[in-house]
């Protein structure tokens, strides 16, 4: 073939962008997926729908672009642009929590966390987090993860018989392990942490003390739950969760550990940035700063709250007796189900939420004597308390009703009825 004829041509055609044409396998399960999201009421306390102004800027061309470093400190060529949309999320994120030092790049929360041991720990330091069968998370310290490999790791727990954290049992821990790092945050705690606490606890034992704030990002952001910033030398977050971002991570952190922090996570942990997440991660912390996200944050926990209640209403045990945050922890065992029973059970209704360990769970974690529940999604689909009432009746019909057939034709109808009245992606989003 002449260069001539080969001028012009090239696989980016019209007909290889557009994914039904070129890769219909594809397309069907994006399809699938968006009829799942749109027919299914999600309970998943860690889920939510993104703006579609973060959908844009997730789907955008930056995904072409390789920017190995930092804004004006860069390993290759052409980053004018992408400096200035990673200035622009880091910017935003200090403000918008008040932190002194900003880190956008982590690809997932668990990088962030993963980014501050190497930051400021040796192998074989001793870290202090949360069990994770008593609501932590699995990189605080689970032997199945690189931090229960690479660290000497201990726990605390919630109180047996409240479901609280018993702050002196956590001085008490703290002081017979002297750790070089504790780890507040959770991800199946319903309740309020007193970060000041755990400084103090933090300074009593000379310890660095890093918050997760995954779960309660949005919260925070908001002014709607104690921000952990002030009081700790470190905290990580997803960006989606109650952010309502896209999926991906970052780290605040104190000024003088704002080198360490940049340098395990690149050259540390990451090579390029995700520059497209990180834009949407930009937008997502602009959306964060107004009027309508306040609002949106507080209907999140009215909504918690209301179906906190209702359950107990119901007969259900709620681990801790109710929420402060977006999130309950039902201990099912007076219902005579399992957690994954539950979970598969509602999932077959159109109800979406995730079995879970409670405190000294009888059950492996594969089975659970739980289920946890959230209210970001649904609140991002316009739903209010009433709504709340009446989820929890369907719960509770699903699971009273598991042998009988016509019960549990009903609650999928009505289910069906609910998501159709709150469709995804038309509600007043912001």
């Amino acid at each position: 073939m002449h260069v001539e004829e080969k001028r012009g041509k090239s696989d980016c055609t019209k007909e290889n962008r557009t994914l039904n044409i070129f890769d219909p396998q594809v397309a069907r399960a994006v399809e699938a997926e968006v009829k799942r999201q749109q027919d299914k009421i999600i309970l998943i306390a860690s889920e939510n729908y993104v703006s579609q102004a973060v959908l844009q800027a997730q789907g955008s061309i930056l995904t072409n672009k390789y920017a190995e470093g930092y804004p004006g400190a860069r390993f290759y060529g052409g980053c004018e642009y992408v400096d200035v949309v990673e200035e622009l999320a880091r910017t935003r994120a200090a403000a918008l929590f008040g932190a002194e030092h900003v880190n956008v790049q982590p690809h997932a929360g668990a990088v962030a966390n993963l980014a501050v041991y190497l930051a400021v720990l040796n192998p074989g330091d001793r870290i202090l987090g949360m069990e994770l069968d008593h609501g932590g998370h699995l990189t605080h310290g689970s032997p199945a993860n690189i931090s229960g490999k690479y660290f000497q790791c201990f726990s605390y727990k919630v109180d047996a018989q409240s479901g609280y954290l018993d702050m002196e049992e956590v001085r008490r821990t703290a002081q017979r392990v002297l750790p070089r790092l504790i780890i507040a945050g959770a991800s199946a705690y319903p309740r309020t942490i007193d970060f000041a606490a755990f400084a103090q606890i933090a300074g009593e034992v000379d310890a660095l003390l890093m918050v997760d704030m995954a779960h309660i990002a949005g919260m925070v952001a908001a002014g709607l739950h104690p921000t952990p910033v002030p009081h700790a030398h470190f905290v990580t977050s997803t960006t989606h969760k109650t952010l309502r971002g896209p999926r991906g991570g970052m780290i605040l952190c104190r000024k003088r550990f704002a080198r360490a922090v940049d340098k395990a996570v690149f050259p540390g942990i990451q090579g390029g940035p995700l520059m497209h997440i990180i834009a949407a991660k930009a937008v997502a912390f602009k959306e964060a700063q107004g009027e309508d996200f306040y609002r949106y944050q507080g209907q999140i926990l009215k909504n918690a709250r209301a179906l906190a209640q209702h359950l107990k209403e119901l007969n259900f045990n709620l681990v801790s007796g109710g929420t402060d945050n977006h999130l309950v922890l039902l201990d099912l065992r007076n219902k005579g189900i399992t957690g994954r029973e539950a979970e598969l059970l509602l999932d077959e209704l159109g109800i979406t939420a995730n079995k879970n360990a409670i405190p000294d769970d009888p059950q492996n974690r594969l089975v659970t004597s739980g289920i946890r529940l959230g209210t970001p999604a649904v609140t991002s689909r316009g739903m209010h308390e009433a709504e709340m009432k009446q989820i929890a009746a369907l719960i509770n019909s699903a699971i009273e009703g598991k042998d009988d057939p016509v019960a549990l034709a009903r609650v999928k109808r009505e289910v069906k009825n609910l998501c159709t009245a709150f469709p995804v992606y038309q509600q007043n989003m912001v």
